[in-house]
């Protein structure tokens, strides 16, 4: 600046420059992430991601955290987690039209646990209820790892008209600068700083970084913002989330290579007394800035004053590129807005992490058969991490626009694009503890993961967003697990073709119990040309046939059971080195599969992942209620190769179970021909058999797996132990 800031300019930067608005420690490793796609009319760099369905619609689309807020206040935590997600997509312009989230919190026996838990549902719930948007997936894992550092990931969907796309770009030197919606306060002053900071015995003392949300107010702002942009009257509009009126005030003047005057006094205010640098940092929620042209200003105003929100110029488009603050027609504060915009980055130390040694060289071959298939199965039917999420999402509002097709509970949500055939899926996954035992392999299995959640459904796979969740990058084996990650992840979306168009990065997840697990976040979107042809997990037909098949070409030189279900649930034991993703095995698959369910060759398809074929199986029986009987020559087969356990329990990827009706088999051969494939039984009945291995009712499974997640603890997590 040549020159010594003064406090309300180094205000501007202590936000600006932040990690969780400057992304100075992993813009250097998002550049890896292939961007670029046929579908992609907008990738990073904007409020969201934005891709292309046909008929000249599109999808907006990002996923953020707010993992430090929800720690501390869970239920405003959550609630304005979602608020804040939802005006990312209005920033672009669409209509929000659906809700996910991804969570991960610590083992439910400790009550501190349970209370983040409880509250932090609760939030999204309240909040995605009342504006009215349908919260329609998500998922939900508990370990030690998230002790006293939950997870909150929330992701927005919206549906726009190609040519009504919408961006933040301030333009017009002379045009007016309007904020819309709610009052300004206190809430939220340096909640970006906070959510940049470890998570310490004090933290809790800064409730006052957590914004306080109001969704009937985000509701009345939606609509108004959607009708000005109908009406031709906005120039742009940019969300006031992190860091508030600074950041998307200098973010619009320097994507736009303009500058911004903010009469600060005209700002208004809930509370009397404020400073000019709180006004300009306060985080309140359900605002939006916009620019508008001179001319528009009086119908906009009225426009604003009909929804019954506020609307006030507060400032002009300027020439002179700098982000300037003036109070009373005295200049505050100024400061280069592309300065602003533009955090240091830090190039910090790699190294392997010693625990990776120790944890990898556990040898699961030791681990024993059971005993009793039958007291495995209802165990792990019972655990947090595998049992019904129905007492989550019945908190959910997930039909709310009656566009919802498959709602949660599914490997995806599926929408109807109401007065056309096409619909989008949807689906949210994260693989913790897969990405702690091998955080590169891990990084490419959360990608894998979802991209066969949207095949099972029948969607094809377009783009991810993500939300890159991890510890300290100051610590060098803690930026190893994050370039990891990114690497794998950025490998997994070159060779399925799911370029990253949006997303979000929360560091410094870390208590005085250490770092959370890596967790990268992804949502993924697909899209259907005809979302009539969808399939579900649940059985559908007594005498179905049941098929088992991978995209795996050749043997297999790695352990299924190394950081399974089973081995945490059974065994207790975080250990091993996970299977090695094979992409193209899973693109052949999963292309497979969907090709299969929009031919209508199949209409019932679940994919192998935790818990393995037997919890997959389960869980098909226990949503169609017609039981299984697996095939007894099958299991005799198992015997004779000595490794039933990594058969029913081993979680390997490329896999899938499909069901149809016998008299389509010769069809299903003939298309599975290039594929590893086995026949393993037929659908019906009210019992789950596996040859003498396992023989339960429907019943019995139900009464394990749909036990309520926020009642008793049950078969908490608590005792695993991770090697090292």
């Amino acid at each position: 600046m040549g020159r010594e800031p003064n406090y309300l300019e180094l205000s501007l930067f202590s936000v600006m420059w932040s990690e969780h608005c400057g992304y100075k420690n992993s813009r250097p490793l998002l550049r890896r992430f292939p961007n670029e796609g046929a579908r992609v009319l907008q990738g990073p760099g904007e409020n969201a991601g934005v891709v292309e369905v046909g008929d000249g619609w599109a999808l907006a689309f990002k996923m953020e955290s707010h993992n430090h807020p929800s720690a501390v206040e869970p239920y405003e935590g959550a609630a304005t987690g979602v608020g804040g997600i939802i005006r990312d997509i209005l920033a672009m312009g669409a209509r929000p039209v659906a809700l996910l989230d991804s969570l991960r919190f610590g083992p439910l026996e400790e009550e501190r646990n349970r209370y983040l838990f409880r509250e932090v549902v609760r939030g999204i719930g309240g909040y995605g209820n009342a504006v009215g948007v349908p919260t329609v997936g998500g998922e939900v894992e508990f370990s030690p790892a998230y002790s006293g550092n939950p997870l909150v990931n929330a992701m927005c969907v919206g549906l726009i008209r190609v040519n009504d796309l919408m961006r933040s770009r301030a333009t017009g030197v002379g045009n007016a600068v309007v904020l819309l919606g709610s009052k300004t306060g206190r809430d939220g002053i340096h909640g970006a700083t906070f959510a940049s900071d470890e998570l310490t015995e004090e933290s809790e003392s800064k409730r006052s970084n957590v914004q306080v949300g109001d969704p009937f107010a985000e509701k009345m702002l939606i609509e108004c913002c959607l009708e000005l942009l109908r009406q031709d009257l906005l120039v742009s509009l940019q969300d006031l989330g992190a860091a508030g009126i600074t950041s998307s005030a200098s973010e619009m003047a320097a994507s736009g290579g303009v500058g911004i005057d903010i009469e600060v006094e005209k700002v208004p205010r809930r509370e009397t007394g404020m400073e000019p640098w709180e006004v300009m940092i306060s985080e309140s929620q359900e605002r939006m800035l916009t620019v508008v042209e001179p001319e528009k200003v009086d119908e906009a105003l009225a426009l604003a004053k009909k929804y019954g929100i506020g609307g006030t110029v507060v400032g002009s488009v300027a020439g002179h590129g700098d982000l300037r603050v003036v109070e009373d027609g005295e200049v505050a504060g100024t400061v280069s807005a592309e300065h602003l915009a533009d955090a240091p980055v830090y190039e910090r130390e790699v190294v392997r992490p010693a625990y990776l040694d120790e944890v990898q060289k556990f040898n699961v071959a030791e681990i024993p058969e059971p005993e009793d298939y039958n007291e495995v199965l209802l165990k792990m039917l019972s655990h947090p991490n595998l049992r019904s999420r129905r007492s989550i999402y019945r908190q959910y509002d997930h039909e709310v626009g009656t566009s919802t097709v498959v709602a949660p509970g599914a490997d995806a949500a599926v929408m109807r694009i109401k007065g056309t055939k096409r619909g989008f899926a949807v689906t949210t996954d994260g693989r913790g503890r897969h990405c702690y035992l091998d955080p590169r392999g891990g990084g490419a299995a959360t990608v894998a993961e979802a991209y066969r959640n949207l095949s099972c459904v029948g969607a094809e796979p377009v783009a991810v967003t993500d939300c890159l969740n991890f510890g300290s990058p100051e610590k060098p084996d803690g930026y190893y697990q994050l370039a990891e990650c990114v690497e794998g992840m950025a490998q997994a979306c070159e060779a399925l073709g799911t370029p990253v168009v949006s997303g979000n990065v929360s560091l410094f997840n870390e208590t005085d119990r250490g770092p959370i697990y890596p967790t990268p976040t992804v949502g993924m979107v697909g899209v259907f040309e005809d979302v009539g042809w969808h399939a579900t997990s649940a059985f559908k037909r007594e005498g179905d046939m049941v098929v088992v098949f991978d995209g795996k070409i050749g043997p297999r030189d790695d352990s299924l059971l190394a950081g399974s279900e089973y081995l945490e649930i059974v065994h207790g034991r975080v250990a091993g080195a996970p299977p090695k993703p094979d992409l193209a095995a899973e693109k052949r698959a999963s292309d497979l599969v969907r090709e299969m369910i929009r031919s209508g060759l199949i209409d019932t398809a679940h994919d192998l992942s935790g818990g393995g074929k037997l919890v997959a199986l389960a869980e098909m029986a226990m949503d169609g209620g017609i039981g299984l009987r697996y095939d007894e020559t099958e299991v005799e087969a198992m015997r004779k190769y000595g490794h039933r356990l990594e058969i029913l329990l081993g979680e390997k990827g490329a896999g899938f179970l499909i069901a149809f009706p016998e008299d389509r088999w010769n069809e299903v051969q003939e298309v599975l021909g290039g594929f590893a494939y086995d026949s393993i039984g037929y659908t019906g009945g009210d019992r789950f058999r596996i040859g003498d291995l396992v023989d339960l009712s429907l019943d019995e499974l139900r009464d394990a797996y749909d036990q309520d997640l926020f009642g008793i603890p049950g078969e908490a997590v608590g005792g695993s132990e991770a090697v090292g």
